[in-house]
């Protein structure tokens, strides 16, 4: 055996413990698991698209400043539990609305598509990029 074996065994060991504590503390807590998988479902893709075209990170400021009022005007906080009930109502009304929300990799690729994304997902992005500026994801 090698030190690079070695290094390479710790590493994984490491890696797969850090992939069942973070496991396990989303199983703990729904409204982090709500908003991880919230952020596979829209964020990541809406939130990069934002960072490359300002007009559109703009919308989603907006959005956010929107998410955070709502918030505010209902006497929740901007916490996981307060993000991952709006979102969740979000997600709700789009799909009674036959507009559901797109799952973990199935989200618009390209900046020109958010650009012309529907309210809700603007809004959930919105949300993402909240729980991420708050360090809950």
């Amino acid at each position: 055996m090698t030190n690079d074996f070695l290094a390479a065994d710790a590493a994984a060991d490491t890696a797969a413990d850090t992939a069942a504590a973070l496991a396990a503390e989303l199983a703990a807590d729904p409204a982090r698991a709500f908003l991880d998988d919230l952020m596979a479902r829209v964020g990541v893709d809406g939130l990069s698209a934002a960072l490359a075209h300002p007009g559109l990170l703009a919308q989603v400021d907006q959005h956010a400043a929107a998410v955070r009022e709502s918030l505010r005007a209902a006497g929740r906080a901007a916490d996981a539990a307060g993000l991952a009930a709006y979102g969740r109502s979000i997600v709700a009304a789009a799909e009674r609305m036959g507009r559901p929300v797109p799952a973990a990799g199935a989200a618009y690729a390209s900046t020109p598509a958010w650009l012309a994304a529907e309210w809700h997902l603007l809004r959930l992005v919105a949300v993402c990029l909240i729980a991420e500026s708050a360090g809950l994801l």
